[in-house]
């Protein structure tokens, strides 16, 4: 693979430009990481509005009927459905890993084995989140093990 960089002339906008004989998954990865990087969310807390940056988010979590993306020690209410946010990460590091959760495996210190098929994942925030055994095939996958 070739890869040329060329700084664009004054006035110009940055444009990527991808040639490829077939798009893979990789490369759809890649450009779904740099348009999800400019998709910044809109978090709710308090009585603020608060734009978040996706790679600072380390999981989704639906409780209720709202959406909530934990980033670090904060927490903000996402007025997306679960699956909106699933289908619009789907190539970058979220993955779902529950009906209620969907985990940003870039944020996933180690995972451990649980009884019944389930894993537990230790976040590098420190939190544990369980994995249902229905998605640990994907998880293995997105980890490459």
């Amino acid at each position: 693979m070739k890869i040329t960089i060329e700084t664009p002339g004054e006035g110009e906008e940055d444009e990527i430009i991808v040639r490829c004989a077939s798009l893979d998954d990789r490369l759809l990865g890649l450009i779904s990481a740099l348009k999800a990087e400019q998709n910044q969310l809109a978090g709710y807390i308090e009585d603020r509005i608060v734009k978040l940056s996706p790679k600072d988010i380390y999981y989704f979590e639906s409780v209720d009927n709202k959406v909530f993306a934990y980033a670090g020690k904060s927490v903000y209410e996402v007025r997306k459905k679960l699956y909106e946010i699933e289908e619009e990460y789907a190539h970058t590091d979220f993955l779902r890993i529950s009906k209620s959760a969907i985990v940003n495996v870039a944020k996933i210190a180690y995972i451990r084995p649980l009884l019944n098929g389930r894993f537990e994942a230790r976040l590098k925030n420190d939190e544990k989140i369980i994995i249902s055994r229905q998605y640990v095939i994907e998880l293995k996958k997105k980890l490459g093990i």
